[in-house]
């Protein structure tokens, strides 16, 4: 019974469309019926002037003068609307822009009181506080950088350029390619190892052959 007859819990949504809107749509709908209009218009010329021609053809030079003067009638009416057309445009253009303007200064409207937000978030006192205590660490570091320098002496300088020279050598050494450590055979000593395998050969078959006599003779005695 209570959700019979009891209010309904649904909200109504707010509409987006506000009245800048609906004076914008509204503009662009009346451009949209002038230029239909002028098409009208355009499409009823062509018809007077094609029947003004008509009349002449048949002799009726009265009834052609007077569609030539309501074409011309139209023709003003034509002139007008451009005008009237050219101002909606104008003015729907206005009202977008000015709707973009309003759109920006909302962002700037917003944007400052966000800034005043934090402004009002910080405390100056409480930002040269911070500042205060950021100088000194900076100067009480810097003390301790040149006691540390005071202990160091020349030679514990010297040392440690030292050291760091050969860290930098080994790091380099580290990054280089490794280069073989047998020498790498020459033009000439190809040639050289070519005739030694060439003598060789030749040995081998004098050899072979000087074997195949001895068995022949062998044989043959």
């Amino acid at each position: 019974m209570g959700a019979l007859f009891g209010k309904s819990s649904k909200k109504t949504v707010p509409s987006r469309i506000t009245d800048h809107d609906k004076a914008v749509l509204q503009l662009k709908q009346q451009r949209d019926r002038l230029k239909q209009y002028q098409k009208r218009i355009e499409l009823q010329l062509e018809n007077d002037r094609m029947l003004a021609k008509k009349c002449l053809q048949q002799g009726r030079k009265d009834r052609a003068k007077l569609l030539l003067r309501k074409k011309k009638y139209q023709e003003s009416l034509l002139t007008n609307t451009d005008k009237q057309l050219e101002n909606l445009e104008k003015l729907a253009a206005d009202l977008e822009f000015a709707q973009v303007e309003m759109k920006v200064l909302d962002g700037l409207k917003q944007g400052n009181a966000a800034l005043k937000k934090v402004h009002d978030m910080l405390d100056i006192n409480e930002v040269e506080k911070i500042m205060d205590e950021t100088r000194e660490g900076i100067e009480k570091q810097q003390e301790i950088d040149a006691i540390l320098t005071d202990v160091l002496t020349t030679q514990d300088e010297e040392d440690v350029l030292a050291e760091l020279d050969a860290l930098e050598a080994e790091d380099q050494r580290a990054q280089l390619p490794d280069v073989p450590s047998e020498q790498l055979p020459t033009a000439a000593d190809s040639e050289e190892e070519e005739m030694d395998e060439e003598v060789e050969e030749v040995e081998q078959k004098a050899a072979t052959k000087s074997k195949a006599s001895a068995k022949r003779v062998l044989v043959e005695a």
